[in-house]
């Protein structure tokens, strides 16, 4: 087991301490086509209400994405995905008591997001879509989560995969640091997340969940999200049956959770809030043992 290291992530209304429990990151997806939820909450007082739940079951954080970036999305302009996102952070900012994270790779997104109320930034291209997050992130002095992907989400599961998948997480997730420490943002605001099931091998996702002791040498806090994803479907299937839909890979998600956070996870990002509270709670008192 892996002894998680304490870190200090300043938002601009708080701090929080991260390593002394595990942090609960529950996943508000206000767009028509996310692969686990899409549609059910693009209705603004959907969204509102879901996320006071979300709250209300245990979340110490709120993610709220209006792009999808499930395999195989098509980008959306910033204008649609303010339309989303907009309202229900604006209504949030005086309702939710837990930080608000905004989920995008746009800065003209992440500004209005974070003028609006957001805290967090959390970008799935770890600043190759667009560089200038980066100095957004630092003029609010709002900390980033960088999330490694090869490609993009229209293509990150074509291949060719990398050879060694932990070299290549490693290697890029390192550069994304350098890119964000050049434009002025602090090493002590950087959360780093090795991106399961985005452009990996089924079979890597695993491999990084057993190996993610390994990406504490970049001195950075780690985020993850498992959740619901399809290397989950494939692993829980009955020898040449179906794969479980989305919403049936509960106690798949809570395994990987579970080696999460035995792994060294700061934060897990899941749909299932009440239920990850639990399994987390579990996991911390083993942490705890050790």
């Amino acid at each position: 087991m892996f002894q998680r290291k304490k870190f200090c992530l300043r938002l601009p209304s708080r701090t929080l301490i991260l390593g002394e429990r595990t942090l609960i990151m529950g996943v508000l997806n206000i767009t028509p086509d996310s692969f686990s939820d899409g549609g059910r909450y693009l209705d603004s007082q959907a969204a509102i209400a879901h996320a006071l739940r979300l709250e209300r079951d245990g979340a110490d954080l709120l993610d709220i994405g209006g792009e999808s970036t499930r395999p195989g999305a098509a980008p959306i302009p910033a204008e649609e995905e303010l339309r989303r996102i907009l309202p229900v952070i604006e209504v949030l900012r005086g309702k939710l008591r837990i930080p608000m994270s905004v989920d995008t790779q746009k800065a003209e997104v992440a500004e209005a997001a974070l003028a609006a109320g957001a805290e967090i930034l959390n970008d799935v291209s770890a600043l190759l879509m667009d560089p200038r997050l980066a100095e957004v992130a630092r003029r609010a002095r709002a900390p980033m989560i960088l999330m490694h992907m090869r490609g993009t989400p229209s293509t990150m599961q074509r291949g060719p995969f990398a050879r060694d998948v932990i070299r290549d997480v490693m290697s890029d997730l390192r550069d994304a640091v350098t890119r964000a420490t050049r434009a002025g943002l602090a090493k002590s605001q950087i959360l780093l997340d090795p991106g399961i099931g985005f452009g990996k091998k089924h079979q890597q996702n695993f491999e990084i969940l057993a190996r993610l002791p390994e990406l504490a040498r970049l001195g950075c806090p780690i985020a993850i999200g498992t959740s619901r994803k399809a290397f989950l479907g494939k692993a829980m299937a009955r020898t040449g049956g179906p794969q479980p839909p989305s919403d049936e890979r509960l106690l798949g998600t809570a395994a990987t959770v579970t080696a999460s956070i035995l792994g060294g996870a700061h934060i897990v990002r899941v749909h299932d809030v009440a239920e990850m509270v639990q399994v987390a709670r579990v996991a911390d008192a083993i942490r705890a043992s050790h």
